[in-house]
């Protein structure tokens, strides 16, 4: 970065850039072969996970590096999300606007609507912030609809979901749209330790 860019940063800007994270995550993929590397940051008035995931997909070469940030409630404001899958260069910024209604690239999106989470095909780490924003006890469950960046395709639609909490690190967790249904192993964080048939976290400091 030269120095004309640093100066043109906000002080938050630089605060998001410079502070140490919350959390660090490292996730080995199991349907693919690749990993993610991601890391959390409690900002001023809010979170924010920032990572990338590179991996192989029907022997594409895939690298996707994300940012989601969110706020105090865990609520998703923004997310980005860049890289390529395969010779397909990807690009996506996507908000959230007043009565939850969502953007993608500036182009409004009227029926995708009602939802607080964006959810990445490609990676577990935005179910820490929905899992975060409903703070279920054990016994509860909730709908919990996500604007839905689904991969390979990358295209934007309304995902159900459903969650149950289980036990104290387990919840019981129902994607009907696309054929998922599996209990999740999570951290005391709320991030994903096992999302059957697709993704373990492995140990980091």
């Amino acid at each position: 970065m030269d120095a004309g860019r640093r100066s043109r940063l906000t002080p938050p800007e630089r605060a998001r850039r410079v502070s140490a994270p919350s959390a660090v995550f490292f996730w080995r993929k199991l349907n693919f072969l690749g990993h993610d590397a991601c890391r959390l940051f409690e900002l001023a008035d809010g979170w924010r996970l920032s990572g990338a995931a590179v991996f192989m997909e029907s022997k594409r070469v895939c690298q996707l590096e994300y940012d989601v940030v969110a706020d105090g409630a865990f609520r998703t404001r923004s997310a980005s999300v860049a890289g390529f899958v395969g010779r397909k260069a990807i690009d996506l910024r996507i908000r959230r606007g007043a009565h939850a209604r969502w953007q993608v690239n500036g182009r409004s999106f009227p029926g995708i609507t009602g939802c607080l989470d964006v959810d990445l095909g490609f990676t577990p780490a935005t179910n820490l912030l929905a899992l975060r924003r409903l703070a279920l006890k054990v016994g509860q469950h909730a709908a919990a609809p996500a604007v839905y960046v689904a991969f390979p395709r990358m295209e934007l639609t309304v995902l159900p979901q459903h969650y149950k909490r289980i036990s104290r690190t387990e919840y019981w967790y129902e994607a009907p749209s696309v054929g998922y249904r599996g209990t999740l192993r999570v951290s005391p964080l709320g991030a994903v330790i096992m999302y059957p048939g697709l993704f373990e976290l492995l140990p980091s400091r």
